[in-house]
């Protein structure tokens, strides 16, 4: 195990919000490659869960727990240190782990703002009540956000695309798990 995390076990609300993708300096950084174009859950957090690459050298096995000093954006990346990685090596020795932390620790969502993994495995309905699939995933298309729709229909998948904005979305209901918009099956 490497010096500076501690084995652990991965908690059930464990969320993935990026990976570890090199060393950054010599005094044990490390740049991150955020899952979200906007990573504040991974700001906020102080512990990050660690799994190991699955492919190449792995320097520890299992769940590692790392007690993160500081994270922060630089130039069009994100970098981080933690206690216990104080060089160039410790960092290097990271390269592909999987950042996972506890949906426990994410920041409050503002009024009508969500968290992607809290939408996906939503029943999307219109407003007619036709049911229109369920969120399979999200989709960033710089200006807006797509939510990406999976159905069956005449036993086949069919896949809708929607955007995620108050002109088509009339109403996210999470205690409910639908989304109902103002969409047709036709579109």
């Amino acid at each position: 195990m490497l010096t500076g995390l501690e084995v652990t076990e991965l908690p059930a609300d464990a969320i993935e919000v990026g990976r570890i993708a090199d060393a950054w300096g010599i005094k044990g950084w490390f740049k991150v490659l955020p899952y979200s174009a906007n990573p504040e859950a991974l700001f906020a957090a102080r512990q990050w869960y660690l799994l190991p690459t699955e492919k190449g050298t792995k320097p520890f096995s299992g769940t590692a727990l790392m007690a993160v000093k500081e994270s922060k954006v630089h130039s069009d990346s994100v970098v981080a240190c933690a206690s216990g990685i104080d060089d160039r090596n410790g960092a290097e020795a990271l390269k592909g782990s999987r950042i996972f932390i506890s949906r426990a620790t994410f920041p409050k969502a503002a009024a009508d703002e969500f968290y992607w993994v809290d939408l996906i495995g939503l029943q999307v309905v219109n407003r007619e009540g036709q049911s229109l699939g369920v969120v399979r995933e999200l989709m960033s298309t710089g200006p807006q956000t797509v939510l990406v729709i999976e159905a069956m229909q005449d036993d086949k998948p069919v896949e809708r695309m929607i955007p995620f904005v108050s002109a088509y979305v009339d109403d996210v209901s999470l205690t409910d798990k639908t989304i109902r918009v103002d969409w047709q099956l036709d579109y």
